[in-house]
């Protein structure tokens, strides 16, 4: 792990050094500007908080299906991840939830880590489903009692404007789980209101959910004008890159997600998400109907996006890993610092991924 490493003090030309443990025993090196070398980048690796999935696999087809998609993304420098759910009925959800549970316990040889679990629905207004199955239903306490008892939930996307929704808000951030308002047709006052009692964060901002106008401006705005933390996905498809920089400038630790499917790192054809069928075909995952189901992109790509559209690597870098992890609470990944968890992307002057190191084990290994 040599070359210019990107670590919370700014970039040092040195070597990081992994103890037998998996965390970074130390740093060494001196303070450089890397534009005046030609050594690769190193680093923290990615962090995707709303993946679905990857390498032919979704995470809703059970236990067996985790290690695929593990291995799919650490390919492209995540290093770890949420598995996402879909909205589905009770009788479908709890065993998935039950199966990412038992995945979670142990991570995979040469696969990224599996931090816990992103519920994206049910809990989702039935008028802005995006590419969700119409089985959504309003939260009550005792389903979601079962779902927290079934698997580490550490992110719940719902509409704040059903009813009850606000005291769900309060219940789940008083266990510590990470609301998220999406898949919504609420008002500005309503995301203020999910705001105020314990909301954090926004699902695929700008993406199926009411948009900023000036007489109404929507969920959206509430995001803008109030947010600390929103995911974003990059893909350039999704959201528009003007949009993008509206959204750097307003909400401090904007992050990105890939709200990957199984078709992401898979050629073009046909694939699943949940039980919807998918079309993968010219850079873009869809509904037999043309509407964007989830996207094909991988955390490497993310970077580059980011860049292309004018932030400096290092920048692009906290968006994509120390961000994510912050928005988590977790102090120990996603930044290269002593004590923290030994995941390093290595990247050439391309910002293509050469190697991977999830928790010191050497995970990729590129020519």
């Amino acid at each position: 792990m040599k070359g210019n490493i990107l670590t919370p003090a700014g970039w040092i030309f040195g070597e990081i050094h992994a103890g037998p443990d998996g965390r970074i025993a130390r740093i060494e090196g001196v303070p450089v500007t890397p534009e005046g070398n030609d050594a690769p980048y190193v680093l923290p690796g990615f962090v995707d908080l709303l993946n679905h999935g990857g390498g032919g696999k979704d995470f809703m087809d059970g236990e067996a299906a985790v290690p695929v998609i593990l291995r799919a993304h650490v390919r492209f420098g995540t290093t770890s991840l949420l598995g996402s759910t879909m909205t589905s009925p009770h009788d479908v959800l709890l065993p998935a939830l039950q199966a990412l549970d038992r995945a979670c316990a142990q991570r995979p040889a040469g696969a990224a880590r599996m931090l816990g679990v992103h519920l994206e629905g049910p809990y989702i207004n039935p008028g802005k489903l995006g590419a969700q199955p119409d089985t959504s239903v309003i939260a009550t306490q005792e389903e979601l009692e079962q779902y927290l008892g079934a698997a580490p939930l550490k992110v719940v996307t719902l509409a704040p404007e059903l009813p009850g929704h606000l005291d769900i808000i309060r219940m789940l951030a008083a266990r510590g789980v990470r609301v998220q308002l999406g898949h919504t047709l609420g008002t500005y006052e309503d995301a203020v209101a999910a705001l105020d009692a314990g909301a954090s964060g926004f699902t695929h901002l700008f993406n199926a959910m009411t948009p900023l106008q000036h007489r109404a401006p929507g969920v959206v705005a509430a995001a803008l004008a109030h947010a600390e933390f929103a995911e974003l996905i990059p893909d350039l498809l999704h959201v528009h890159p003007g949009a993008i920089r509206a959204a750097l400038r307003a909400i401090p630790r904007l992050y990105v997600v890939t709200d990957a499917t199984a078709a992401a790192g898979m050629p073009d054809g046909v694939y699943h998400l949940g039980s919807q069928t998918v079309y993968k075909a010219d850079g873009s995952v869809r509904l037999a109907d043309g509407t964007l189901a989830g996207s094909v992109l991988t955390m490497d790509q993310a970077l580059r996006n980011l860049v292309s559209i004018g932030l400096d690597l290092a920048d692009a870098s906290r968006r994509v890993s120390l961000y994510p992890a912050q928005y988590l609470g977790m102090a120990d990944r996603g930044m290269l610092a002593e004590g923290c968890w030994a995941d390093v992307a290595v990247l050439d002057r391309a910002l293509s991924v050469r190697t991977v190191y999830v928790e010191g084990e050497c995970c990729v290994e590129n020519a």
